[in-house]
């Protein structure tokens, strides 16, 4: 009788993990292991506000799970998950449509013997009025790629307007890393639009805002880091509002619960994340955010064979401290679950996860980079900034790479990367 693991989401962690089991289960014959995700090709989610801004393009940085397939030895399932019947171990998938709207594919379910969860989060509204019809948020690449033609779209706009007084106004609220990354790369773009036919467009027709709730950007990493983000943002122009809450957004403004109204041709919405729903309404135990309670081993609590890793994952270390989403923590759980679900099927003892904290980056395009790095790496924590913070956030690329490609592939993959940024435009207007 065959066994069949499958994972659902092909993001940071699910697509290291499902990697890691074809490659230890490649000889076993009764073993299949099956990737479902909505989307047909990858890339690396912290990089989704490139596709945004335009400074990648998505097609070349793209990875297709179907190559990735054939190459490592698993199988590949293209649809999204609506369901999942953990007594009859099933999942359902909903139907395929193309972009007319032509359905390519109908409504099938697929049959497991062990299951990892790792379908990541999505952008939380908390119920705010005009988010979800006025705000743009980066959870996917076709939500990035539409504001990348929103973006492009604005930019001709504000261009062709012969009062060199009109400007661009983008509020983005949330100053996580996703929000102050966006910010400084949209500056970077149109400091070199003069380079791309763009001769009336400067910064100086930008009007970047964020809106942050704490009272400090990146509140989750520490101060000193958050201080020196901002002093880097509001050199090249980007407005800061700490410890403002939104109260509704509008088709041109965000309004704050403090009455200021905030002009905005564009607004993204970066202030929070919350899990999937279908996860709370198929059974799976959640906390308030919808995320999968785990065992210390990633085990769902209460159920057999069934994993979750990543950012749907609600998992506390012993201190209590919750593990933050990012990419690291999807990585190392990648590790320990590919191990655990193994060892379950032999009938061994799963290990427990230990999450380790090597520190935090944060990339603001060409202008700087600033992160903090910890644990294992160095002796306590050292504020690093500058050229080597990013060698070392981009070292965090090609170490993903290189857990989905292999070593001697990232290799090429970097080589084609320099032939490609030589021959191709830096910045990406169409």
């Amino acid at each position: 009788m065959t066994e069949r693991i499958i994972v659902i989401g092909g993001g940071a962690g699910g697509l290291e993990l499902t990697v890691k089991l074809a490659r230890r289960t490649r000889r076993r014959a009764s073993v299949e292991v099956l990737l479902v995700d909505k989307n047909p090709t990858h890339i690396w989610k912290p990089l989704f506000h490139e596709v945004a801004t335009g400074s990648m393009n998505s097609y070349h940085d793209e990875a297709s799970y179907r190559m990735l397939a054939r190459k490592h030895g698993f199988g590949f399932v293209l649809g999204r998950v609506t369901a999942v019947d953990n007594t009859a171990r099933r999942v359902t998938l909903a139907p395929v449509e193309d972009g007319s709207g032509h359905r390519i594919l109908g409504a099938r379910t697929l049959d497991y013997t062990h299951l990892v969860v790792a379908v990541g989060s999505q952008s939380n509204d908390f119920g705010i009025d005009g988010v979800l019809a006025h705000s743009r948020a980066l959870d996917s690449r076709e939500e990035a790629e539409r504001f990348h033609r929103n973006f492009t779209a604005h930019l001709h706009r504000t261009n062709a307007d012969e009062r060199r007084e009109s400007r661009l106004s983008v509020v983005i609220v949330g100053g996580g890393a996703t929000g102050v990354e966006l910010a400084a790369d949209m500056h970077n773009v149109v400091r070199r639009l003069g380079e791309y036919g763009f001769p009336d467009f400067s910064t100086d027709r930008l009007e970047v805002s964020i809106i942050e709730a704490a009272p400090g950007l990146l509140p989750r990493l520490p101060e000193r880091i958050g201080r020196s983000v901002r002093e880097e943002l509001e050199r090249i122009g980007v407005r800061v509002h700490t410890d403002t809450k939104v109260s509704r957004v509008l088709p041109e403004a965000v309004e704050t619960s403090g009455g200021q109204r905030i002009a905005a041709h564009m607004s993204v919405w970066a202030a929070g994340v919350k899990a999937p729903a279908f996860l709370a309404e198929s059974g799976f135990p959640t906390d308030r955010l919808g995320r999968i309670e785990v065992e210390r081993t990633l085990e769902v609590r209460g159920l057999e064979n069934v994993f979750a890793i990543g950012d749907c994952a609600a998992f506390s270390s012993e201190d209590g401290t919750e593990v933050p989403p990012r990419a690291q923590a999807a990585h190392q759980m990648a590790s320990i679950a590919a191990r655990n679900v193994l060892a379950r099927r032999e009938g061994r003892a799963a290990k427990p996860f230990v999450y380790r904290d090597f520190g935090s980056l944060v990339n603001l395009s060409s202008y700087s980079t600033v992160g903090n790095l910890m644990g294992n790496l160095v002796r306590g924590t050292v504020f690093v900034e500058g050229r080597i913070a990013r060698v070392v956030y981009l070292s965090l690329y090609r170490l993903h790479q290189a857990a989905v490609h292999g070593p001697f592939s990232t290799l090429l993959i970097m080589l084609g990367d320099r032939i490609y940024k030589a021959t191709r435009a830096e910045v990406k207007l169409h």
